[in-house]
């Protein structure tokens, strides 16, 4: 059977500070496995060449790309979040809009009583959702 997880590429060398930021985030939170560029190899030694994560019960991947892209993350596509508590999605919306930016400011949208969507420093896209 096929499987599907979200894989999020860095570029300047920041999956393993972002996935540090991440993990320390949730409770669940664990680097699960790394596996390094090598010297000779195509990306920067000991940067990131592919990298599993997990946080609130989801399994990610992260690299380090040795390719320069033209683009970065979008907030068309974000992790959607259903935090336990107003103190965790006040935490959460904080830490992580710290050094990037609130997208739409934690409030009542209609759609939802408390709901954020902010981008971390890294340009990764978070909704925060009180369920």
């Amino acid at each position: 059977m096929s499987t599907m997880q979200p894989f999020l590429m860095f570029q300047g060398g920041h999956a393993e500070t972002a996935m540090d930021l991440y993990v320390s985030l949730f409770d669940d939170g664990e680097i699960l496995d790394v596996t390094r560029w090598q010297k000779g190899e195509q990306g920067a030694e000991g940067s990131i060449k592919l990298a599993r994560f997990r946080v609130a019960g989801q399994s990610v991947l992260a690299s380090d790309s040795p390719v320069k892209h033209a683009f970065d993350f979008t907030p068309s596509w974000s992790f959607f979040v259903d935090c336990t508590s107003s103190e965790e999605q006040e935490r959460l919306c904080a830490e992580l809009s710290e050094g990037g930016k609130v997208l739409m400011p934690l409030d009542d949208y209609g759609f939802s009583k408390r709901f954020a969507w902010v981008a971390d420093r890294f340009g990764v896209s978070w909704q925060l959702n009180l369920a």
